[in-house]
């Protein structure tokens, strides 16, 4: 009994006892651990990342009667699109999208405005009276790049008697006037002659008034004035540019050179605030070239068709236009040549193609997706319109 009990048990140590693996096992083992540490590194933090798209697994809930009561008046947010809409090569081209949407965590998200271009600027919420009932001066001409974008003011409510309250363009000048050309006389650049340079800054005028300003267009209209002020020689350039006016894509959306709403939407409320400013600069390089540059935000008031509430866009536009010394080019007197647009729509519903900006109103923004793009505010002209993205963002005020 002795002997068969140890047998048994030497038998089971044996069958338990641990293996030293061969060569080649160890060899297997090895490249498999390399494979797999090879494959975490791909997904890990040496891989590509992509910020800002992802969306939340569900947004936050919004306050009780945020449609009528005060949270109502500090939930609204933007979202706002950003483009280049034409090169110097004449093609309509989607650059960039940054956009205007729901922002509930940013409290007096849309209300808040600056009514000067920095701190100390008087805080007046329109333009006829200030916060307290006192007289607010419009602002200064602008003649160069702001330091910073305009200050905060008291919330308040758009409507249809005070459209621009509690925005920085309260103090804004309206309508075409506020285009208005270099103080001075001008002078000759890079090889172009005065005359030439004083005709692409009216030209530049002209083409900003007639295709941003002017009413008819803005409802919806085909800008026949602001068409008819371009060079012919842009031929094909041209001609896609009026194809895209017939039937938008997305890849040629006339919003991004005209401002344009669907006039069964919405009516303009008031006339247009604008803000910005004409200069002039040589193409480096070339003799004989040089541009008008007119950098303008223009602000525009709306309601939908029938109803009483008020929303705001926010448009920024900086356009190139060539001037030539036409002993070295070809030009056509009393045209423009549209060298660059870049343009940049806050307060937009990120549609592409339609060839119409659509504003959001709190209705559209309950159901509206949350947003995770790139803050911006619209009113800072302190900053270029270099850089865009392909994101939806978010604007901090309308």
């Amino acid at each position: 009994m002795w002997e068969k009990f140890f047998e048994d048990g030497e038998r089971d140590i044996r069958a338990t006892a641990p293996k030293e693996p061969s060569a080649r096992a160890r060899m297997v083992t090895e490249r498999l651990r390399a494979m797999d540490e090879a494959q975490a590194r791909s997904n890990g933090a040496g891989g590509k990342r992509r910020w800002g798209r992802s969306k939340p697994a569900a947004p936050p809930a919004r306050p009780e009667g945020w449609r009528t009561g005060p949270a109502w008046q500090e939930m609204n947010g933007r979202t706002t699109r950003r483009r280049t809409g034409w090169s110097v090569v004449g093609v309509l081209v989607a650059v960039a999208v940054a956009v205007v949407a729901v922002h509930p965590s940013g409290a007096l998200s849309w209300l808040p405005g600056g009514l000067g271009d920095g701190p100390g600027a008087s805080n007046g919420a329109d333009g006829v009276n200030g916060v307290n009932g006192a007289s607010a001066a419009p602002l200064t001409p602008e003649t160069a790049r702001p330091t910073g974008a305009p200050s905060a003011a008291p919330a308040d409510m758009p409507t249809r008697e005070r459209p621009f309250a509690g925005s920085p363009a309260a103090r804004w000048e309206s309508g075409a006037e506020a285009i208005r050309l270099p103080e001075g006389k001008a002078k000759a650049v890079n090889g172009v002659s005065a005359a030439s340079v004083e005709a692409a800054l009216e030209g530049t005028r002209d083409f900003l008034i007639a295709s941003n300003l002017d009413r008819e267009v803005i409802m919806g209209a085909e800008p026949k004035k602001a068409l008819a002020l371009l060079d012919p020689l842009m031929g094909d350039h041209l001609a896609e540019l009026r194809a895209g006016l017939r039937k938008p894509t997305v890849k040629n959306d006339p919003v991004w050179i005209f401002t344009r709403f669907d006039p069964d939407e919405v009516e303009l409320v008031d006339e247009v605030r604008v803000r910005g400013r004409l200069t002039v600069e040589p193409v480096r390089g070339t003799a004989g070239r040089a541009v008008a540059k007119g950098d303008y935000t223009f602000v525009y008031a709306l309601a939908r068709q029938g109803g009483s509430e008020v929303t705001r866009v926010i448009v920024r536009r900086v356009i190139e236009v060539e001037a030539v010394d036409p002993a070295k080019f070809q030009a056509t007197d009393g045209h423009v040549w549209l060298a660059d647009i870049n343009s940049e729509i806050g307060n937009d519903d990120c549609r592409e193609g339609d060839g119409v900006i659509r504003p959001q109103f709190l209705a559209d923004l309950e159901n509206s997706p949350m947003p995770t793009g790139e803050e911006r505010d619209p009113y800072d002209r302190s900053r270029g319109l270099d850089g865009a993205t392909e994101e939806c963002g978010v604007v901090t005020r309308t």
